[in-house]
């Protein structure tokens, strides 16, 4: 179903950003630009970009960016020193008002650089915060902070709650959604510094806080919104990647031992295919920068072009929803 909207909703893509670009970033626009809702420009290497697109859509436009910022160099200095690159090219696009969303599967130091330094933080909030969606028992929850902030005050964890809340109420139509504190334990006595006085601050809030989530509770979906600092966050999501795919590569060595496997397997296929799809990250795209004006998206690096695709509508979908708009309303001091 194509955006319903008076004009194009404009997503500006650092197409050099990613371990494999500008490929499988150019193959993922293309993809999104059967929506003629979207309008998709490519900032980058025009050289490089072109040979991507033998049959260009209308709605694929074209931003020379001559420079690359790398995955390894540091966030802040590779910002202030590669003005030309394609990231900053595109980070800029969004800034005057040229396009609506950035995403970018490059450098994620750099990406959340661009979002704060050239596209501005949301005047009512402190630490914007990455969030992602992921696959549980009952359904999907929404992680954050993943990366953004390795060290946090209570109040920041208070923060991404109200923001992620938003999120969830918008892009996912859950009123109301639960919250739940990333913690070592499920009594409220429990945690460091920061969980003891986040957890304060949560229950004397409007939220529908849960209370404590301990790391073995994620894949069971117990909230819809698990907080935590952004290093904590970080090293959770990757542990919960790389278990799904370790559980798939065992079963795929258990299914060639035998012809009784093989055959099960057979029977399984479909099974095994749709619970792959719902682990994998590729699934859901790229993950929202929350806290700054506008829809910046982070993907990964490894991203495939259906990822690519599928993060351009995420996208799409934070703009047309108002996401940003949303949460700074939220987070306005109530007059009275």
């Amino acid at each position: 179903m194509g955006l319903v909207s008076d004009k194009p909703i404009t997503i500006a893509v650092d197409a050099m950003g990613g371990d494999d670009a500008p490929e499988p970033n150019v193959r993922g626009a293309i993809i999104a630009a059967e929506d003629p809702g979207l309008r998709i420009i490519l900032v980058g290497d025009a050289a490089a970009i072109k040979p991507h697109l033998s049959d260009q859509p209308g709605n694929i436009l074209i931003k020379h960016a001559s420079e690359i910022i790398g995955m390894n160099e540091h966030p802040v200095k590779a910002i202030k020193k590669k003005k030309e690159s394609s990231l900053v090219v595109a980070a800029k696009l969004v800034k005057d008002g040229e396009a609506d969303a950035l995403l970018s599967a490059g450098n994620t130091g750099a990406s959340i650089a661009a979002g704060l330094l050239l596209i501005g933080r949301l005047g009512t909030v402190d630490r914007p915060a990455i969030a992602t969606l992921f696959p549980t028992r009952k359904g999907f929850s929404l992680l954050l902070d993943v990366g953004a902030n390795a060290d946090c005050r209570p109040e920041n964890l208070l923060e991404f709650a109200k923001m992620g809340a938003v999120y969830m109420e918008q892009m996912l139509e859950i009123p109301g959604p639960s919250v739940g504190l990333l913690n070592i334990g499920e009594e409220s006595s429990k945690g460091n510094f920061l969980a003891l006085r986040a957890h304060g601050l949560l229950q004397s809030s409007s939220l529908k806080f849960y209370g404590n989530v301990e790391g073995r509770d994620l894949p069971e979906g117990l909230t819809d919104i698990i907080v935590c600092d952004g290093f904590t966050g970080n090293i959770a999501l990757k542990l919960m990647e790389g278990i799904s795919i370790v559980i798939f590569e065992e079963i795929k060595g258990i299914v060639g031992k035998s012809w009784k496997a093989k055959v099960g397997a057979a029977l399984l296929f479909s099974q095994f295919k749709a619970l792959k799809k719902k682990l994998s990250p590729e699934s859901y795209g790229g993950s929202p920068l929350l806290g700054v004006s506008g829809a910046v998206i982070i993907a990964h690096g490894s991203s495939s072009a259906s990822a690519i695709a599928n993060a351009i509508n995420t996208a799409a979908q934070t703009v047309k929803h108002g996401v940003a708009e949303k949460i700074e309303k939220s987070l306005t001091p109530k007059k009275g």
